[in-house]
């Protein structure tokens, strides 16, 4: 069938970047891994798309495509045939109420130009140079909450030292939020997607409720990647990142992933994994010495929905925890602030050298 060898190759199909393509055509686009769809959004019209389906729907009504839509390379692809069919029709529709409008292949209704899949390696086997930074929380979302502090303002004031560390080694250094403002889980990672990021890091502080005994014996950095969590401390953690989501009525939110949704995602969790693994092992070396201790082993694993969507390398980390008052009194100050920076900056460039030597063994 040709759903099959469209999922295989695209060789016989010229291929249109799903992302690139909502540029060209002014919509906003939206993508949702665990269901593995995705939207694009323009003034009038909302295009659903998901992966291995032969069809579109535009606004709620069903088109036949030539060709499934496919995830390969990091990037979401649509045959451009379809592309051209799709926008035309949308088109079309949006301006019948005034006048019959018949779709043409004249360049007005066509997308300008087909955007040809890209030579370049995808995120995490290519040279490291853009770093997304997510600062998180935000807004109406004050995070954990110390005796005084909020989570929301000592990880954005981290994550600014820490673009500047990063743009002073040459790297480029995107933030999710450069202020005080709430942003979607989804959309962070979209926003990563969105900018091509080579290492995306979502900043946070760690928290329990418990006794004032208890939170005083429970401190330290902790990093996280993308993987079934093997402890209910993970998973405990996890719950308590993403439930700002559920909280602020996200859609598709949950607090946690099921079984088959791990499943689904271990493909693209699979080209990813090796490198958030390293760059951990990066932060592990460069935060050793530093005022914070390590908790337990200062790696584990969950489903923090924050990283589900990156398309490439991606951790979260915990700089300490804000309920214990040792981690909160030195990350509210400024040396404290500066000395974590400085260790996520080591580490990203740690990072980077590591995969420079590896290409180099690969001879690229």
């Amino acid at each position: 069938m040709f759903v099959v060898g469209w999922a295989l190759s695209f060789a016989d199909v010229t291929a249109v970047d799903a992302e690139a393509l909502s540029k060209r055509v002014g919509a906003s686009f939206h993508w949702f891994p665990v269901q593995k769809s995705f939207i694009l959004v323009t003034k009038k019209d909302t295009v659903k798309f998901a992966v291995g389906i032969p069809f579109a729907s535009i606004n709620g009504k069903s088109l036949d495509l030539a060709a499934s839509p496919a995830l390969e390379d990091g990037h979401l692809w649509i045959a451009e045939i379809d592309a051209n069919k799709i926008f035309a029709n949308v088109q079309a529709q949006s301006s019948a109420s005034a006048a019959p409008v018949k779709a043409t292949s004249s360049s007005s209704s066509k997308v300008a130009a087909p955007v040809t899949k890209p030579k370049n390696e995808t995120a995490g086997t290519r040279e490291v140079k853009t770093i997304v930074i997510d600062p998180g929380h935000g807004g109406k979302d004050t995070g954990a909450q110390g005796k005084k502090s909020n989570e929301k303002d000592i990880v954005l004031s981290v994550s600014k030292i820490l673009k500047k560390e990063l743009e002073a080694e040459g790297f480029t250094v995107k933030l999710t939020r450069d202020k005080d403002v709430f942003i979607e889980l989804g959309q962070r990672a979209n926003l990563a997607n969105q900018w091509d990021g080579d290492l995306f890091i979502s900043i946070h502080c760690n928290a329990i409720d418990a006794s004032e005994e208890r939170k005083k014996q429970i401190q330290g950095y902790h990093f996280y990647v993308l993987r079934a969590p093997e402890s209910e401390e993970d998973k405990a953690i996890a719950r308590r990142e993403n439930k700002v989501a559920t909280l602020y009525g996200e859609k598709n939110a949950k607090e946690e992933l099921s079984p088959l949704e791990w499943f689904k995602l271990e493909a693209r969790l699979e080209k990813y994994k090796q490198n958030s693994y390293m760059f951990t092992e990066e932060l592990l070396k460069s935060f050793e010495k530093g005022k914070i201790r390590k908790q337990a082993n200062g790696v584990g694993g969950a489903g923090f929905m924050v990283l589900v969507g990156a398309m490439m390398p991606a951790v979260l980390v915990e700089l300490g925890f804000i309920s214990n008052p040792d981690d909160e009194a030195y990350m509210m100050t400024s040396k404290g602030q500066k000395e974590m920076a400085e260790h996520l900056s080591k580490a990203v460039a740690s990072y980077k050298d590591a995969v420079h030597s590896y290409r180099e063994t690969l001879g690229r």
